[in-house]
């Protein structure tokens, strides 16, 4: 397995994959990887001939008060779960190779995709993502690049940005890894305290309630955010952040479900901040 640091590695790692006509699958990574990391990893294996896998904790998608500085870096560990999972390659760039000096050019996906859950509570957030990930794309020349459900709005966000510039790689999303306990796997979950995990359970909890219900005939919108909502509160240590329900991918207000939508929550179990969420209707996911 290749490390590689440079843009310019990676640049010509990929070319070289090219001019063997095999196909590239790109995972991008913050590190601290677990087994849903791993999950996309071995989707991105069945798909193509290579696989890249970057690690780089972006700091353009933090926010003045968030956790840049905190965020676990596991690089070695990381390291050895990649080669014994048959990724090809690690891009692992320092910050100042990714934005060197005098950098000034940024992507920014507006209006309704970025508007909403986590773009409205981490201003900019999405502007980092879609910047470090066209650039990802445009240096691997991947075919296709792998995100994971539980950032669903992430992955309709970069889709928005791929079909409006062109980008040929495909946006692929992937199930949500969850423990046996049902709390999605997660690099932040190593922040919680023993009790703060077994709080942390509410979340995939309440979605489950919200299914449940809907399952058994009721789509009204304004109801299955009630249920969800109520089932967090019952919870001491969650604090919610949002609890919304919009259609999916396009993260539109409706009343009713008649297509696949989007049940998403955000809560702080202690100082932690976790989501988590479920496809309502058609599954849509992979």
């Amino acid at each position: 397995m290749k490390i590689l640091t440079t843009p310019k590695e990676l640049q010509s790692y990929a070319q070289s994959v090219k001019n063997a006509k095999e196909t590239i699958a790109l995972v991008p990574t913050m590190g601290a990887l677990h087994a849903g990391h791993l999950s996309l990893v071995e989707a991105a294996r069945k798909s193509t001939d290579r696989v890249i896998v970057s690690i780089f904790v972006n700091p353009v998608q933090f926010g003045p008060n968030e956790d840049f500085a905190a965020y676990p870096r596991t690089f070695e560990a990381d390291v050895e779960k990649l080669d014994a999972a048959g990724v090809d390659a690690v891009f692992h760039p320092a910050p100042e190779a990714m934005y060197p000096a005098g950098y000034a050019t940024y992507v920014e996906v507006t209006g309704t995709l970025t508007e909403k859950l986590c773009g409205a509570k981490r201003p900019g957030h999405f502007r980092g993502v879609a910047t470090v990930v066209l650039k990802l794309l445009l240096l691997s020349h991947a075919d296709r690049a792998f995100f994971g459900q539980k950032d669903a709005q992430q992955v309709a966000v970069l889709r928005r940005m791929a079909a409006d510039l062109g980008v040929t790689a495909e946006i692929v999303m992937a199930p949500i890894v969850r423990e046996a306990s049902g709390l999605a796997l997660s690099s932040r979950n190593t922040y919680l305290s023993p009790d703060e995990r077994t709080a942390a359970l509410v979340l995939s909890r309440s979605l489950r309630e919200a299914r449940d219900v809907y399952e058994t005939g009721e789509k009204r919108t304004k109801v299955l955010k009630e249920i969800t909502a109520v089932e967090l509160s019952k919870e001491p240590l969650a604090k919610i952040d949002y609890v919304e329900l919009y259609s999916f991918p396009e993260l539109e207000e409706i009343e009713r479900i008649h297509a696949p939508a989007l049940l998403a929550v955000a809560v702080y179990i202690g100082k932690t901040r976790l989501i988590d969420n479920i496809i309502l209707g058609e599954e849509t996911c992979c």
